[in-house]
């Protein structure tokens, strides 16, 4: 993550589906629905100072991302990479509710990173296969 200044940083990761992220937007947001990804930082609170390098939780949604892969023409490996980049970028702090600036910053961000992965990927081999 060099890109983020983070040259080491730690996160975990986890893949549920509507039903669980609703009932977690819900219980942590207060908002009743599902949705694409949610971010719990470790770098903000009370144990904020025990691990430098723990960015903290995503949790995203496999059929939200399915569904929007395809609103946004990508395929739906590339959306959760997309949602994986936007959960990483609130966990540092960046935020696009309530400020059209600072929205604008995070979209132009999450543009450049998303592409730098995606032209980063390696290429499958299509070797040994019939």
């Amino acid at each position: 993550m060099t890109n983020l200044e983070l040259p080491e940083a730690e996160l975990s990761i986890l893949f549920v589906n509507d039903q669980q992220i609703r009932g977690m937007n819900r219980k942590y947001l207060g908002r009743d629905k599902p949705t694409n990804v949610l971010s719990f930082s470790m770098r903000e609170g009370v144990n904020s100072s025990l691990n430098p390098y723990l960015l903290g939780d995503l949790v995203i949604s496999i059929e939200t991302a399915k569904r929007q892969s395809k609103a946004w023409g990508l395929s739906p490996m590339k959306m959760i990479t997309l949602l994986m980049i936007h959960g990483i970028l609130h966990l540092i702090g960046y935020e696009h509710e309530g400020d059209r600036k600072e929205a604008r910053k995070m979209a132009l961000k999450q543009k450049l990173l998303f592409h730098q992965v995606i032209q980063s990927a390696p290429l499958r081999s299509k070797k040994g296969k019939k």
